[in-house]
């Protein structure tokens, strides 16, 4: 099974708390829980990861991008940008 790592960064811990007319209602995990189940029907894999200090996120993309043939998703702040890039991804392992 292919998988997709999504690196959320800082402060996509608080979606669903701060400023929910702004960033919407739902929480970081709500929308993994979305995400999963989409990728999921595709046969894709997805893995999450959070922090609020880039130097980790830095780490992680760095350790997974050691992977050949698994693809990396970076979410740096907007959850559209996230859905872009998980779209993407799954096209690609769709195409494989």
């Amino acid at each position: 099974m292919k998988a997709v790592y999504v690196l959320n960064g800082p402060n996509l811990n608080l979606l669903g708390v701060r400023e929910p007319a702004t960033y919407g209602s739902a929480t970081l995990a709500e929308i993994e829980a979305r995400l999963r189940a989409l990728a999921g029907a595709q046969g894709v894999e997805i893995v999450f990861r959070q922090s609020n200090s880039e130097g980790d996120l830095v780490t992680a993309g760095q350790q997974l991008g050691l992977v050949k043939d698994d693809k990396i998703a970076f979410q740096i702040a907007a959850l559209d940008a996230q859905l872009a890039a998980l779209a993407a991804q799954l096209q690609t392992a769709e195409a494989e």
